[in-house]
This record gives C-alpha cells, structure tokens and sequence, in this order.
C-alpha cells in the first residue's frame, strides 16, 4: 500500500480557504488483513468518507472546533477544516468485508485480503 497522494509526485495546489490536513496514518499488515490507524482530532464523525475505486483508497472527514457548554474558548491550536488522504491499495481486498470504526479521534480500517484467484487457462494445441 502506498500514499497516492505523495507518490513520487508534487502534491497539487490548494484552492481552499479552509486548511486540508493530512491525517497522521499507520498501517500493520497481517497474513489475513491491512489494518489502518489514522488520528483525525475534532473530525465530525458524520462527514467520514471512505471509498475504495480502482484501488485506490479515499479518506476525507470535516473538523469542527467545539467546546462544551457554558465554556469560552481562551486559547486554539485547532482550526477547522478537512482531513484528506488517499493510497494506493496493492493487495486484492474483499470489498464487502472493509470494517471502519471511528473513536476518540482515531479511525481504523480493517482491509481484509482477498484470497488470489488463479484462473486455469487451457492451451489448444494447433
């Protein structure tokens, strides 16, 4: 798996007001799964998207500052704004066996392998 974003490549230019950032990611490979950890601190939980199309994995999530009620913020180091990141996914995974749960501002995502389809392939003699 690698970062499709970074790649080799220049990242493209921002056309945003609001800051993009790129969530910190580690990622553990089992015999079985590619399991993923990303911190996204203040993501709304209802803005998470995860897509998987052409092997290529999308992560995006919109963060909002907030603070509990009856508090006035004195100090931020936080600001507002999305969480992107996107991979490259070199492993066959079964697509309908992804899991995601997002706590505390971590999401982990369970990739489980698909298991290799070898197709036979009969050779006529001519």
């Amino acid at each position: 798996m690698t970062d499709h974003e970074t790649n080799g490549t220049a990242q493209a230019e921002a056309t945003r007001t609001a800051p993009v950032y790129t969530p910190p990611t580690d990622i553990i490979e089992t015999t079985s799964a590619v399991q993923m950890v990303l911190d996204m601190p203040g993501a709304n939980p209802d803005s998470l998207d995860v897509t998987l199309d052409n092997r290529v994995l999308r992560i995006s999530a919109q963060s909002a500052s907030s603070a509990p009620e009856g508090y006035s913020l004195l100090h931020a180091e936080y600001r507002d704004g999305t969480y992107e990141r996107s991979f490259m996914v070199s492993e066959p995974i079964e697509m309908d066996k992804i899991e995601a749960v997002f706590k505390d501002g971590v999401l982990r995502l369970t990739l489980p392998k698909a298991a290799p389809s070898l197709a036979k392939i009969s050779v006529k003699a001519a």
